[in-house]
């Protein structure tokens, strides 16, 4: 079946190992991980960014493997969840590229059809959120307010 918003068609994606327990290379322990994430957050990395730090840097291959909870858990635990979702967070920051680069070429339709598009996707991902709670139900999104969500 065929993406929604671009061409593609592929299902490939990477796997996850079948064993939970962590390698026994691992000599990182469960209360320093979650030190390291508590420390990458206060810098202001979004869950993402700290899970690539923690496997380039700390060789960390999965932190839920060692710790037996995801990062962004860990980070709610803690108080350092991200406001906004981080998926819903870079729609937005792309909704607001976009417009912005349609005030300055106006012509450009393909731009155009590309926005209402991300916009579509924004709506849609944002409604999923509210119904799970993780958004107030009163939460929109308005074109006019966004670039102050993502700055």
């Amino acid at each position: 079946m065929g993406r929604m918003h671009s061409k593609g068609k592929g299902i490939s994606k990477s796997a996850l190992p079948y064993k939970k327990a962590p390698p026994s290379w691992v000599k990182t322990t469960s209360a320093e991980v979650s030190e390291h994430i508590c420390r990458l957050a206060k810098k202001g990395l979004s869950p993402s960014q700290i899970g690539v730090i923690l496997r380039d840097a700390h060789g960390v291959p999965q932190v839920c493997s060692i710790t037996g909870t995801k990062i962004l858990r860990i980070l709610k635990a803690n108080g350092f969840a991200p406001a906004l979702p981080e998926d819903l967070y870079h729609l937005i920051k792309k909704a607001v590229s976009i417009r912005k680069h349609l005030e300055r070429n106006r012509q450009d339709k393909d731009a155009k059809f590309r926005l209402i598009a991300c916009e579509a996707r924004i709506h849609r991902v944002s409604r999923y959120y509210k119904e799970s709670q993780r958004l107030p139900a009163t939460w929109r999104y308005e074109s006019a307010t966004a670039a102050a969500l993502v700055s």
